[in-house]
């Protein structure tokens, strides 16, 4: 699936959090999945673990609603992200497009010049 983004607004990340319920029906999970497509959003990383219950409570615990709070919990679920090269880099070619989704990876990419699969 290919589509281009013309968007004069910089793109902004967003964490979506899909509860263990929900991943353990497929057809819900498929459903959630295309649901966030649908709405347009771009997935960028994507992500599968397992928690304990503590982690779970801590992570709610120290949940705030505020830029901060966002950038640490991306840092939680992906260490390797760097949020600044994201930024500097991704954003704006995924905000001009063209941008490709792999089903395969369940993320959308940059269409890098001249070729197919993620830059």
């Amino acid at each position: 699936m290919t589509s281009i983004l013309r968007s004069p607004q910089a793109l902004q990340l967003t964490l979506a959090l899909i509860k263990p319920d929900a991943v353990a029906h497929p057809l819900i999970l498929e459903a959630v999945h295309q649901q966030i497509l649908s709405n347009k959003f771009l997935i960028v990383r994507m992500r599968e673990l397992l928690w304990r219950k503590e982690d779970c409570q801590k992570f709610y615990r120290e949940h705030e609603d505020s830029v901060v709070s966002a950038s640490r919990e991306i840092a939680a679920f992906f260490p390797d992200f760097s949020e600044q090269r994201w930024y500097e880099e991704e954003e704006p070619q995924l905000r001009c497009g063209p941008v490709h989704y792999s089903p395969e990876g369940g993320i959308h990419f940059a269409a890098p010049a001249g070729g197919l699969g993620p830059a």
